[in-house]
């Protein structure tokens, strides 16, 4: 069956979806029918990934900047107030992600960006910036916790 996944992708996933509440399965593109399902699941992902690094981002910054105005370390703090009920929002949504091996990785991953931008907003040098994670992940979704 000649599939229109790779030339006109809107109407593929219409027909696609009409296909499977009709119940024509043969009538399905499967092969690229689970690679975007599989897309849906490390888009989740991804946003784990994304919210976390901004969290830690934000928490790197307020830890070490020292030369902040009030204004500043206020939109901060409603910036990780804002993540945090998104974070808790998805992992109700999707709890798969608080699996442990899922849960890591994202970690790993938003370490990195949190601290690239932490780096990058405050222009401080990163030796003064802790060279291992210092957060737990119950510290990072607790909203009372600020370093």
């Amino acid at each position: 069956m000649p599939s229109g996944y790779d030339q006109d992708y809107y109407t593929w996933a219409i027909e696609q979806a009409e296909h499977l509440r009709a119940r024509r399965l043969d009538m399905l593109d499967v092969d690229n029918l689970a690679e975007e399902v599989e897309s849906l699941g490390r888009s989740e992902h991804r946003e784990l990934s994304s919210r976390l690094a901004v969290i830690i981002g934000h928490l790197l910054t307020l830890q070490v900047q020292t030369t902040r105005t009030e204004a500043n370390e206020r939109s901060w703090r409603v910036t990780v107030r804002a993540q945090r009920a998104r974070l808790t929002r998805l992992l109700d949504r999707a709890p798969g992600l608080k699996n442990p091996n899922a849960m890591a990785d994202a970690l790993e991953n938003a370490w990195i960006d949190g601290y690239a931008l932490a780096v990058r907003e405050t222009g401080l040098p990163e030796a003064m910036f802790p060279q291992a994670l210092p957060y737990r992940l119950d510290q990072l979704l607790d909203g009372a916790y600020w370093p």
